[in-house]
């Protein structure tokens, strides 16, 4: 099949509402609820989503030789290896029992990158964060506003109830999976399978930037171990750490690798910017490969680990090059939500975050 040519990049495929400044002080707000809450229970500051980590690895990015001249765009123009951080977590802002089923996230903070960096984005990093379902929960941020709003109103309360609304929603989840059917907002708020992140495929969900185009992220699974992990679910029963404690187990003795894969942009009204909820089309616009990330077998939860990677890094869709710029409605929200949450950790704690580099990181 023949493919459409990509889109190319221009700021005006944007739509900026006049409102949006007041959607992130709503969303900062919420934040703020999520933040003094966890950090006056935990006497530590978390951050304000995806609190809880399951593994943090250090790894490798090669980026591929000799590819086509749409895809060798900004980051990826160039062959050749970085030290790459990878911090795989749940989505909730309060550090949950397990037994409470929620999208896998995957963050990850590519080292020692050159080139025009995005306004106010420190060191030589480029990041990537991934969740692992295709779509954003919310249409817009001001939707996202109003769902966060709720979801803050409940952090850490009445665990059991969480417990007992979670698996409802499994099954309402199961139930709509078998008739070909995912919601997103389900699986936010508990009725997520209990996976195995090791074995997830992950999504940017939102759109960026691609040099002269746009496109999406994702990240799949490649290893044999791996493979053998997809579709696989932990039984968290007794254990409020099963994942955490699952992946460290297996990563003791996997290679992890993972294809890294960006599916472009090739239709602005098929394949839209504004609202995050849509689904591109992949046999319109599959995802191709650019590079593979590999994480030799490591203990993911190390002291070393858990201080350079969960406690004095922040990751951010806004850390990276200009090349990669964030698109739409979500992705505007983030830059300075991201690091409000960042800013409240890093005082609270008296832990200053810096931008790692691969000397830094042992790379």
């Amino acid at each position: 099949m023949t493919l459409a040519n990509p889109v190319r990049y221009t700021p005006d495929v944007e739509e900026i509402a006049a409102d949006e400044q007041r959607t992130v002080q709503q969303l900062n707000e919420s934040f703020d609820t999520i933040l003094e809450t966890t950090a006056e229970d935990y006497g530590h500051a978390v951050r304000s989503v995806h609190a809880k980590a399951h593994g943090l690895l250090r790894g490798r990015l090669t980026i591929d030789e000799g590819l086509a001249p749409e895809l060798a765009q900004g980051l990826f123009a160039t062959p050749g290896e970085h030290p790459v951080l990878m911090r795989m977590s749940t989505n909730a802002g309060d550090i949950l029992d397990d037994a409470i089923s929620l999208p896998r996230g995957l963050a990850i903070k590519v080292l020692d990158v050159d080139g025009e960096r995005l306004p106010g984005a420190e060191g030589r990093t480029q990041d990537f964060i991934m969740v692992n379902g295709k779509v954003f929960q919310a249409k817009t941020a001001e939707a996202f506003a109003k769902n966060l709003k709720l979801l803050a109103a409940t952090t850490d309360k009445a665990e059991g109830a969480k417990k007992v609304l979670s698996t409802v929603l499994r099954g309402v989840s199961s139930a709509l999976g078998a008739v070909g059917i995912e919601s997103a907002t389900i699986n936010t708020l508990g009725g997520a399978p209990h996976s195995e992140p090791l074995g997830e495929t992950y999504y940017s969900a939102t759109p960026f930037r691609y040099g002269d185009f746009i496109a999406k992220f994702s990240l799949v699974p490649y290893a044999g171990e791996q493979l053998r992990l997809e579709g696989k679910t932990i039984d968290p029963a007794g254990r409020p750490n099963a994942i955490r404690e699952t992946v460290q187990q297996e990563m003791m003795s996997i290679d992890a690798a993972w294809e890294l894969r960006v599916q472009l942009c090739r239709d602005l009204e098929a394949m839209p910017i504004e609202d995050a909820t849509v689904e591109w089309d992949e046999e319109f616009s599959p995802f191709q490969r650019v590079g593979m990330i590999h994480a030799d077998h490591q203990d993911s939860w190390s002291d070393k680990n858990v201080t350079l990677i969960d406690e004095k890094t922040r990751f951010s869709v806004w850390t990276g090059l200009a090349a990669h710029r964030p698109l739409g409605s979500i992705n505007r929200a983030r830059k300075d939500t991201y690091r409000h949450s960042a800013d409240f950790r890093q005082a609270r704690n008296r832990c200053p975050i810096h931008e790692p580099t691969g000397d830094a990181t042992g790379g």
